[in-house]
């Protein structure tokens, strides 16, 4: 027999005591990160100066989808061209609709849905402009709005607390794990 065939194993208890602190530590992290990566889209934009608006009608499909989230960056009307995609103020209602012509004389644009047969009734005077849209994110507009509101809210915080214990728990267990070994 040799030296190392004579060694005891070890237990498995041992590893498992192990592992379960670096598991908890793992998870925390994981809700801690995926709770900041959930918020990101909603906040970062602002940051930059951007409005974020969830699309809830299909006039604008198949371009941007219903649910999905739209990136709306400030603009002059001197800043808008033929095509371009805005956002305006329309009796208390944010709209996005593409542009179809200009009418710089007038100060007015007229849009029109993508998905619509005809051009918008009534131009969109230059004052209710709100901006251009940079991008948006297909169907991660139920998932902003749930963010965005009180209970999203409430659930992100637990979340978070839930991240920190698992943490601390992992921390603590494998501080106990070393006392007990240096125990033996």
């Amino acid at each position: 027999m040799t030296m190392e065939s004579m060694q005891p194993e070890q237990p498995s208890g041992k590893r498992s005591r192990k592992r379960f602190p670096a598991l908890c530590r793992f998870i925390g992290t994981f809700i801690l990160i995926a709770i900041i990566l959930a918020f990101l889209p909603l906040t970062f934009p602002r940051v930059l100066g951007w409005e974020v608006y969830e699309v809830v009608s299909g006039s604008m499909e198949p371009a941007i989808p219903v649910g999905s989230v739209i990136y709306v960056k400030a603009a002059s009307p001197e800043e808008i061209a033929v095509g371009d995609i805005i956002a305006f103020q329309k009796n208390g209602s944010v709209i996005t609709h593409r542009v179809a012509e200009l009418h710089p004389e007038e100060k007015e644009f007229i849009t029109k849905g993508d998905a619509n047969r005809t051009e918008d009734l009534t131009p969109t005077p230059y004052g209710s402009l709100i901006g251009k849209e940079v991008f948006h994110l297909p169907y991660a507009g139920g998932l902003m709005t749930m963010l965005s509101g009180t209970a999203g809210k409430v659930y992100a915080v637990l979340f978070a607390v839930c991240g920190v214990l698992l943490r601390m728990l992992g921390g603590i267990l494998e501080k106990q794990g070393g006392k007990k070994e240096d125990g033996v």
